[in-house]
């Protein structure tokens, strides 16, 4: 046993990416950079922004004999993360850089070092101990004991709804409450892992199965039948039977909306200062947005093996198709070749069974070839140069092709925000800030106090804006603030 345990941490330690990365000599300088780039760009990084950031942290320790940087930073920055990407430590998806499941367990690893708070609290217990109940419950045959238990339930329910209707209940607090909330935070942040991890499962297990198919010399209905057989457990694996639970639960719009009230409730609590700090109560925040998020790349992930599927089998029929017709012009070449006015000949057997009406009264031969177009007529390239004066496009033209700069309006509300040192409606953001293109930039705004969770006032804000006429219109907008400290983390890239 010890031997066998030997060996598998001996491979984990050669091969498993977060234990490569933690044992690196540059490991606490990734690291470092990686998790700031992940908490500022939740949505991903950028491949240029990714080595500019891992450069500079090396340029920093550059005399540090420690690390051993003797390159010039911004090689040894590229040449480190198109490593790490080869191990799967992080991956790239459209040009972007996405943590792995390594990497997180990685950074919970060093965050969970600095956690000296006890996790087999009191109230862990009692966790554990009313689920080894309901599973004992739900695991037995027995009628008389499921009553029994389900009768205990609603007799225990009953009486603290008693409680609480007499007024008498406890509100959690202090150390409990805080123990709850980081809880609450840890399983947050262990969804989006899982959602990650089957996105790479389904992108794994479709490049094995694409692999295994190529590589079999079968012939085709064998690999057509493999082909299904494998699809069909790709989505009856592990991964794809939770994903499906994840997603049927998304999907529903008013529990979304419900967690999303709950989630700010819990922010609301004067604990959950205590508990979190500021990045983690903002990641806690936008939860709901980035679990749809990581839903949508598992479904794309999902949809190009379907569309594989469908590929392999539209070229496979294809490819078919042309050795039909090669196998059919072997044919007639040889029936061409041959003494059709030998009558000896005509009547001689066949070695090859019947297999179609008579061809007694069909045209030769030569007539089931196909044919092939000869031409001598070059056709003429179309070069022609196509162009339009700026000066003749209409005004609608023009206004079109002047959109509104989201980054721009971000990066100015927030720089107005930080000045002004106090939250700030949305008339007076407009007083400040005069909007260019006046329905976009409410809209805007609105979404950015509807992203970062602030609440909106039962009452509506009268605004009035003038056009590039002059003319003046009238906008009823929510009521609400937008707070600094709420919608500085947000992406302004995500916002729609």
């Amino acid at each position: 046993m010890p031997r066998e345990l030997t060996q598998k941490y001996i491979a984990a330690r050669r091969n498993h990416a977060a234990w490569l990365l933690l044992a690196s000599p540059k490991g606490p300088l990734i690291l470092a950079s990686l998790k700031s780039l992940l908490e500022t760009l939740p949505n991903g990084i950028d491949f240029d922004e990714a080595v500019t950031q891992l450069a500079a942290t090396f340029a920093d320790f550059a005399n540090d004999p420690e690390f051993e940087l003797s390159d010039e930073p911004s090689a040894a920055a590229r040449r480190e993360l198109r490593q790490w990407l080869k191990r799967g430590l992080i991956v790239e998806r459209s040009g972007r850089l996405f943590a792995t499941d390594a990497l997180q367990r990685a950074i919970r690893f060093l965050d969970s070092l600095d956690n000296k708070v006890m996790t087999s609290t009191a109230s862990r217990l009692a966790t554990v101990q009313q689920a080894i109940e309901s599973l004992e419950s739900r695991l037995s045959p027995s009628q008389a004991g499921r009553e029994k238990s389900l009768r205990e339930r609603i007799d225990e329910l009953q009486k603290q709804l008693a409680a609480v209707q007499a007024g008498q209940f406890e509100v959690l607090d202090g150390l409990p409450a805080i123990e709850g909330i980081r809880e609450v935070y840890q399983l947050a942040v262990s969804l989006q892992a899982d959602f990650r991890r089957v996105e790479d499962s389904y992108r794994n297990t479709d490049r094995e199965l694409r692999q295994r198919i190529i590589s079999e010399n079968q012939n085709r209905g064998e690999i057509v039948d493999q082909l299904l057989n494998s699809h069909e457990a790709l989505i009856q694996t592990p991964e794809g039977q939770v994903f499906e639970t994840f997603h049927a639960q998304l999907v529903r719009t008013a529990e979304l909306e419900e967690m999303k009230s709950r989630l700010r409730s819990i922010l609301d609590n004067s604990n959950t200062v205590k508990a979190l700090p500021r990045q983690q109560q903002s990641e806690l925040q936008q939860l709901v947005t980035r679990l749809v998020q990581e839903s949508e790349r598992v479904i794309q992930a999902r949809a190009r093996s379907e569309r594989d599927v469908r590929g392999f089998l539209k070229s496979g029929l294809v490819d078919e198709q042309i050795r039909v017709g090669a196998l059919l012009q072997e044919l007639f070449q040889v029936a061409l070749a041959v003494d059709w006015q030998s009558n000896k000949l005509r009547r001689s057997p066949s070695p090859l069974p019947p297999i179609a009406n008579s061809m007694a009264n069909l045209p030769l031969a030569e007539r089931l070839l196909p044919k092939q177009i000869d031409s001598d007529e070059a056709a003429d390239l179309e070069l022609t140069i196509n162009e339009a004066d700026p000066a003749a496009m209409d005004d609608e033209f023009w206004q079109a092709f002047h959109s509104l700069d989201r980054k721009e309006l971000f990066e100015r509300t927030i720089q107005f925000l930080r000045e002004s040192g106090r939250p700030l409606t949305i008339g007076e953001l407009t007083s400040a800030l005069p909007p260019t293109h006046d329905l976009e930039t409410l809209v805007y705004w609105l979404t950015m106090a509807r992203q970062a969770g602030l609440e909106f006032d039962a009452t509506d804000e009268i605004i009035d804006l003038l056009d590039t006429n002059g003319r003046l219109t009238r906008f009823t907008v929510p009521s609400t603030q937008l707070l600094l400290e709420a919608v500085e983390t947000l992406d302004a890239g995500a916002l729609e």
